[in-house]
């Protein structure tokens, strides 16, 4: 779980950077997880956009985030920033 001064922290990394993964009309599905998974363990923070024709909620799919271990820091729109700490290559370092 995330401070408000962490979760600051992050969205402050985040602003520069564009979504590598959209969501589309299937929702979210269990290898999309695996490759955001994937995604986090190489980058550590990763924005997902959610598309127009997705038929879930955006806060149900950041519930599922929740539920895999993955922090959502923020919630834009249809974007959401997601955070997970790499076990290897540890890149960003946390107030």
């Amino acid at each position: 779980m995330l401070s408000g001064k962490q979760k600051s922290y992050l969205r402050s990394e985040a602003h520069h950077l564009q979504p590598i993964f959209q969501i589309g009309k299937g929702g979210l599905t269990e290898p999309i997880i695996k490759q955001i998974e994937e995604a986090l363990e190489a980058r550590e923070l990763i924005k997902v956009s959610i598309l127009q024709n997705c038929e879930e909620d955006k806060s149900d799919i950041a519930a599922k985030f929740q539920e895999a271990g993955i922090d959502v820091v923020q919630v834009i729109g249809k974007i959401l920033v997601l955070y997970k700490e790499s076990k290897e290559k540890k890149r960003i370092v946390l107030p």
